[in-house]
């Protein structure tokens, strides 16, 4: 089963794109042989969109949260210009 479309079958067959879309998993579209589009079902879209955390959930969810971490003060290393 095919789920690599050019544009021109996919604007062609549209209603059988988005069929395959939802029950086999996303469909890539290329324009000029380039990779232009991917065509997911909408459930698939909710999935990866709830999967976002932002850096600030992230970092504090992290097993290092809580954790002192102190800067190292000490002179630099030969060679380093300030």
């Amino acid at each position: 089963m095919n789920s690599i479309w050019q544009i021109q079958d996919a604007k062609n067959k549209l209603s059988e794109l988005i069929t395959r879309a939802v029950k086999h998993g996303p469909q890539l579209i290329t324009k000029h042989g380039e990779k232009t589009v991917v065509v997911i079902s909408y459930s698939e879209y909710e999935k990866l969109k709830k999967s976002h955390v932002k850096l600030s959930e992230y970092f504090r969810l992290s097993p290092l949260a809580g954790i002192d971490l102190k800067r190292d003060k000490s002179l630099p290393r030969k060679g380093i210009k300030l």
